[in-house]
């Protein structure tokens, strides 16, 4: 419980700070493609989504823990009709909140009006720990937290849960963003359960047919599951979206208006 309470605690700013400091300079010492220039560049204009969520979700941090709060003092959910030991609905809790995640990341590939918001993350043509912030901050601030208040009253979820989720799903962020090599046979055996970084590269591929597969955050079990598991040699990657590979539109600022702009999905 002294641990759990700890973890509770800590600022989950400071793990993402620590997180992108680790994995920038693994990217950097062991085997990146990129000048520190380039990378520089992309790592500032990456680093801006993040800023700009972090000032919109002042406010909408608030409204989810208000309502997720409300939903259990109300015994809203499944796990107020089923008796579970805490430590129990702890993990489960982790569980079903990547599960309904999994289903929302589906839908933002399937829903043309989701899928405006979540381009702006397939955009980056540059696949590396960075790529973590790359979101549109309207998409995190509004249709996850919707998401997040959804899953916790079906499931009867609670804050707990959700925080301990966050701080293990922003390691596999950074982890599975990261352009890190590593032996194959991770694949075969922790990849099995757990998203690696192969499997996530495959999400980030150029070609529709590719993007649309392997839509887990922590739990690929869930993409085996649904028939949403694709692989495919890393040397066959080509990052970002066909409609965003010009210069002008890598821009942060045309990003940001993007979901307001009519730029046709290409399907190919």
């Amino acid at each position: 419980m002294k641990i759990l309470d700890a973890l509770l605690n800590l600022d989950l700013n400071y793990l993402i700070i620590a997180l992108l400091a680790l994995f920038f300079t693994l990217e950097q010492a062991l085997n990146n493609p990129f000048t520190y220039k380039k990378r520089g560049k992309h790592l500032f204009q990456n680093l801006l989504f993040q800023i700009l969520f972090y000032v919109i979700n002042l406010f909408f941090i608030s409204v989810l823990i208000t309502a997720i709060e409300w939903l259990n003092a109300n015994n809203i959910g499944l796990f107020y009709i089923i008796e579970l030991p805490f430590w129990l609905k702890l993990i489960l809790g982790v569980i079903l909140y990547d599960f309904c995640t999994y289903w929302l990341h589906r839908a933002s590939h399937k829903s043309p009006l989701l899928w405006r918001l979540h381009r702006v993350h397939h955009s980056d043509t540059t696949m590396d720990s960075s790529t973590t912030f790359r979101f549109h901050p309207i998409e995190l601030a509004v249709v996850y937290q919707a998401g997040n208040i959804a899953a916790a009253a079906l499931f009867g979820l609670d804050v707990i849960a959700l925080t301990l989720y966050y701080f293990i799903v922003y390691i596999f962020f950074f982890f599975e963003h990261s352009n890190l090599n590593y032996p194959q046979w991770l694949n075969k055996t922790i990849g099995l359960l757990f998203v690696m970084p192969d499997h996530h590269r495959v999400h980030h591929h150029q070609n529709q047919f590719y993007t649309d597969s392997n839509f887990a955050d922590i739990f690929i079990i869930w993409d085996r599951l649904f028939g949403t598991f694709k692989l495919i040699p890393v040397s066959k990657m080509h990052y970002g979206l066909i409609e965003f590979q010009d210069e002008k539109k890598q821009s942060f600022l045309y990003l940001i208006k993007s979901p307001f702009i009519n730029v046709k999905k290409n399907d190919h």
